[in-house]
């Protein structure tokens, strides 16, 4: 049975209940969320060929000191960095390091800042100068499983709803969806109730209510679906190693759908394979 309860009524730890909140809590997770997306928008120039990751998670870093807001995954559950950087095959939880991105690569950034005690979760792709067409198309279908996920976003429908109309488009484009990880709620927890499948049917999974908030982050394979995570614990990857995409937005019910709270104050969540921006 799911149980909903006011968010400043519940004790602070995932205990399965799915929180409620209130219009001031839209307020701080709009101010959260924004940090995270000015971020992603300063890294669409950063990431070039040569620019290693350990660069990109420094600069991450370095954004959230100069905002006050602090990364989420810094020494979260000992990991160590401040974003992850997931490259080509590698599907989430890449690890920065010192290797350079090469022309040709695609590169999921995936950024939670801290502000206020609330968590604005984010994650685009980025391709690393001029990209091969699948790699291209690739993109192209992640965002709009996103974009569709979101559309499908209103109080009375079932979170079945987002997983259908994500993985109805995604397998018509000759894609799959990864059923390994999945969105969940957020705000003062970094992960929360419920969890957001980004496959399944429009009548199952616990009804959306106005005041949810939750990310969706659909993971796109041009493969198979399967995933296998290696031995650092964290870095998931393709098993086909084919190539895989990502992108989220943290998203709230309101009484008419939903609001995006990540999006690009630039309009740079979706770049094109020239680098042109769009919303």
């Amino acid at each position: 049975m799911v149980t909903y309860i006011e968010a400043g009524s519940a004790p602070y730890k995932n205990t399965g209940v799915i929180r409620l909140y209130a219009p001031e809590d839209f307020e701080g997770m709009r101010k959260a969320c924004q940090v995270t997306a000015r971020c992603l928008d300063e890294l669409v120039s950063r990431v070039q060929p040569g620019v290693t990751t350990d660069e990109i998670d420094r600069f991450v870093f370095e954004f959230g000191m100069d905002n006050g807001a602090l990364p989420a995954t810094l020494n979260y559950r000992g990991y160590t960095k401040s974003s992850c950087t997931s490259i080509n095959h590698v599907v989430c939880h890449g690890i920065p390091n010192d290797k350079p991105l090469r022309e040709g690569d695609i590169v999921n950034i995936d950024v939670t800042y801290v502000v206020d005690g609330w968590h604005g979760d984010s994650s685009r792709m980025y391709p690393v100068g001029e990209i091969k067409r699948a790699a291209e198309r690739l993109l192209d279908v992640t965002h709009e499983s996103l974009m569709r996920g979101i559309a499908a976003v209103r109080p009375g429908a079932r979170t079945g709803a987002i997983g259908e109309a994500i993985q109805t488009y995604a397998e018509a484009e000759r894609c799959s969806v990864v059923r390994d990880f999945c969105g969940h709620g957020v705000g003062k927890l970094f992960h929360d109730a419920p969890n957001i499948l980004h496959y399944g049917r429009a009548n199952e999974g616990p009804e959306l209510r106005e005041g949810m908030i939750f990310t969706i982050e659909p993971m796109i394979n041009l493969g198979r679906p399967h995933v296998k995570v290696l031995s650092d614990g964290w870095t998931a990857v393709t098993r086909d190693r084919s190539l895989s995409a990502q992108y989220e937005h943290t998203v709230g019910v309101t009484a008419e759908g939903c609001e995006i709270f990540t999006l690009s104050p630039a309009g740079l969540f979706k770049r094109g394979p020239n680098n042109v921006g769009a919303a």
